[in-house]
């Protein structure tokens, strides 16, 4: 009896639970990236291809996934894009193929979700990190611009693609 009476309850209360707390991740500021999310073909500047990427959103909207393939099927990665309720901001963490990762944290900013790494040290000795900027265009294609930054001052473009959906 009791251990049926102990049943009752937590079942009552994981529905109550989950019926107040049914999309935990369905706020305003889960949905600031929700422009990235399709089937993209990605263009150079210069207009040729540079790949395939699918974004897609899971776990209960908590989770923004993404999918890349270059054009040339060498390069693949997959990144996971969240609001991190702690530090009440974005955060990707990228993995790809070929060894590399990053870690990027930032924000929406109107059109724009930027994020960047911490600082690192180059083998020279100098301060660097990575900006990765995802500008909403007025025909719903994303432009995506990722800079690395040395000392502050010094920028080279690390990738600079036009996203249109398939």
């Amino acid at each position: 009896m009791k251990a049926t009476l102990l049943f009752l309850l937590f079942t009552f209360s994981t529905m109550l639970n989950a019926q107040t707390n049914s999309c935990a991740c369905c706020t305003e500021k889960h949905a600031d990236f929700d422009f990235w999310v399709g089937e993209w073909q990605v263009t150079n500047p210069d207009g040729s291809k540079a790949g395939t990427n699918t974004i897609t959103k899971s776990q209960n909207n908590c989770l923004l996934q993404e999918n890349w393939k270059s054009a040339n099927g060498k390069v693949t990665g997959t990144s996971n894009n969240f609001y991190n309720y702690k530090t009440k901001q974005w955060e990707q963490i990228w993995v790809d193929n070929m060894g590399g990762s990053l870690h990027l944290k930032g924000e929406r900013k109107g059109n724009q979700m930027i994020m960047q790494t911490d600082d690192e040290k180059n083998k020279n000795g100098e301060t660097f990190y990575h900006r990765v900027t995802w500008t909403l265009n007025d025909d719903g294609s994303v432009h995506q611009y990722w800079e690395t930054i040395t000392n502050g001052k010094d920028v080279t473009v690390a990738f600079d693609g036009l996203y249109v959906k398939k």
